[in-house]
């Protein structure tokens, strides 16, 4: 095949991933600007957003020779929804007619604790000015960063020439065929026979290999398998995830398997029992950190001195830096030698502690919720690429709505694997779902292909107990409402419904049994309004209150990787029109079927969601198999 045409295609197809990333980019920030404008300080503190007024604190270098800056507000018992480690944050003046923002200074908050802030910003001189202000606020800010990395992947694997760079793209793009080496079945009896076939693909690819894992089928557990084999052919990988909760999640269980593993990233967005793996804790952990604490401080008093120029002093300046330098290498080196997993987020690859670093292989778990552009940023890194996850389960968040119809929320997992179909191997024995529940899902996504282990597969509450179950509400004619601000919807008779069966459930297995047993519940809606005011409704009940540490309740979205005894869905969606929105995402409602282990109930209006064929198949699907009560109005009298 002509190389030329080869590039050209490269080009096209990535080019308009530039494109369409570009139009998210400028929606996000336009949209994030306009709200920022039209909402006053007062709705934004009550959101969470904003802190009003505030006072500077001490400052301070941080281990990594950050410049930090305490910030305090008065006490608040305001609970900061957004305002959390990691997010970018900018400063204003209140003391004029309007809000007047400060400069270029924006920062990032390290952390956050009831009315106390720490921001890493840019330089000192931003302390000073900060200072003069009398009306001082700090609120959220867009971060441009995330973006700017993905740009710049995108760019480089464009323009890569004749280096390994380039040939992934060009097997990413469809050019040219993924390779396997044959090798030598290694058994796994721990695994399953999907689990065991999975590793050992893994093992023998020299470009791309992809573990499909639908709910249930011990992605996490064949992954690390996966990278405990590698290791034992390579010194040090890479493992990467979109969000820093994934990336968590699958250290964790490579470091209870006997791996060492550095986690880069924000320590303060990093689950406490991981800390100790961070960069940070183990750069201020080494026996030569002192001295080099030291050193830097000693850097900084010269620096600010009024003699600073003395030949003597820049001779001084001169040797204190070297000596830095060397520590800094040394250190650095040290930290790396001892760590045989690199753990971090798809953009967290971008930090400038792996900015030199190059690795084999690189394994990005829950690829299918990771955009293109962001899987290009570690891809530049290694050699061979394994993705793990389940295009049929959450996809990536896509704000823009002309750029999700174009495609950018299709993944480069997703497309590979339509494109590949030999480099995919299936888990298809799940642990999690009672049989009766798992088929629905199985039949609909993924050609039936799914058995359920015996081990749960007739696990039920009790044994007269229906493991799914509808609630069809058509004749009750609830309707549903939109929040004009938020644009969620929310269906009040319906939740309120919700908590009754809800609570002669729980009246039904007893609270004590509840607890005494751990039976846990989970309660989903698609619709964040919906969530809040089930939420409401179950502080109100004390019945329930008794049992809330068994309770979970999230949008769809927050269940994505969890498991509950009992999962109760509020569809909300009640129209005359059959207009399902959001619901219209199958993906999400996959997630949403498959988080119960022994018992489904879903509570919908059947006439308004079964305009759609999924839903009228799952509503056939429980009468079939379950069972469905279509409810009627009580007649007074």
């Amino acid at each position: 095949m002509n190389n030329n045409n080869n590039a050209g295609f490269n080009a096209l197809s990535l080019l308009r991933q530039q494109e369409l990333l570009k139009i998210e980019y400028e929606f996000e920030k336009e949209s994030f600007i306009e709200q920022t404008k039209k909402t006053s300080i007062e709705s934004n503190i009550r959101k969470g957003r904003c802190w009003y007024p505030v006072r500077i604190g001490r400052s301070f270098y941080n281990s990594v020779n950050q410049y930090v800056i305490e910030i305090f507000r008065n006490p608040s018992e305001i609970e900061d929804s957004e305002l959390e480690p990691g997010r970018s944050v900018c400063f204003f003046d209140n003391g004029t007619s309007e809000r007047k923002y400060i400069g270029n200074i924006t920062g990032t908050i390290s952390l956050i604790d009831e009315n106390r802030m720490l921001v890493v910003v840019p330089s000192e001189s931003a302390k000073t000015t900060l200072m003069n202000v009398d009306s001082l606020g700090v609120q959220l800010y867009f971060d441009e960063t995330s973006y700017k990395t993905m740009f710049g992947a995108l760019t480089r694997a464009i323009n890569a020439k004749n280096n390994r760079l380039s040939e992934l793209r060009d097997i990413i793009c469809g050019n040219l065929k993924p390779r396997f080496r044959t090798e030598f079945p290694v058994r796994f009896p721990w695994l399953n026979k999907s689990q065991e076939k999975a590793v050992q693909k893994v093992l023998s690819a020299l470009d791309i290999s992809i573990v499909h894992g639908p709910p249930g089928t011990g992605k996490t557990t064949t992954l690390v398998e996966a990278v405990y084999e590698t290791l034992r052919r390579e010194e040090q990988v890479m493992v990467c995830a979109q969000s820093n909760a994934a990336v968590d999640w699958i250290a964790e269980k490579l470091i209870e398997r006997g791996i060492s593993v550095l986690r880069i990233g924000n320590p303060l967005k990093v689950n406490d029992a991981l800390l100790n793996a961070t960069y940070e804790r183990r750069y201020e952990a080494h026996s030569d950190y002192h001295e080099l604490w030291s050193l830097r401080k000693n850097l900084r008093e010269i620096l600010s001195s009024k003699d600073r120029n003395e030949p003597s002093k820049q001779n001084r300046i001169y040797k204190i830096r070297n000596r830095i330098t060397e520590l800094e290498i040394k250190i650095d080196g040290d930290i790396f030698s001892e760590t045989k997993v690199v753990a971090c987020t798809l953009v967290g690859s971008a930090n400038r502690v792996l900015e030199r670093k190059h690795f084999n292989s690189l394994f990005i778990d829950e690829a299918a919720q990771a955009l293109d552009a962001a899987c290009w940023i570690p891809i530049s890194k290694i050699n061979r690429v394994v993705f793990a996850g389940d295009h049929f389960q959450l996809p990536p968040t896509v704000k823009c709505l002309e750029a999700k119809n174009e495609g950018l929320d299709v993944t480069m997992m997703e497309k590979l694997a339509v494109k590949y179909p030999d480099i995919v191997t299936l888990l298809n024995i799940q642990y999690r779902m009672n049989s009766d529940i798992m088929q629905f899902s199985s039949q609909w996504f993924y050609k039936g292909d799914l058995k359920a282990d015996p081990s749960v597969s007739a696990r039920t509450l009790s044994a007269l107990d229906y493991p799914i179950e509808w609630y069809d509400t058509r004749n009750l004619e609830f309707k549903e409402e939109q929040n004009s601000d938020t644009l969620s919807r929310i269906n009040k008779d319906e939740a309120e419904l919700l908590i009754n069966l809800f609570e002669n459930l729980v009246e039904t297995l007893t609270p004590e049994k509840i607890r005494e047993e751990n039976i846990d519940i989970g309660i989903i809606s698609p619709y964040k309004n919906q969530i809040s005011y089930i939420r409401h409704l179950v502080k109100r009940s004390k019945l329930l209150r008794s049992i809330k540490r068994n309770i979970s309740i999230n949008t769809v979205d927050g269940f994505q990787g969890q498991e509950k005894d009992i999962i109760m869905i509020s569809m909300v969606r009640g129209n005359d029109n059959g207009k399902i929105g959001f619901l219209n995402d199958l993906r999400r409602m996959n997630v949403a079927i498959t988080r119960a282990r022994m018992k489904l109930i879903i509570l919908g209006d059947a006439e308004t969601l079964n305009h759609h064929p999924f839903y009228r198949k799952l509503y056939e699907y429980i009468k079939e198999n379950g069972k469905v009560t279509e409810l009627e109005k009580v007649k007074p009298g």
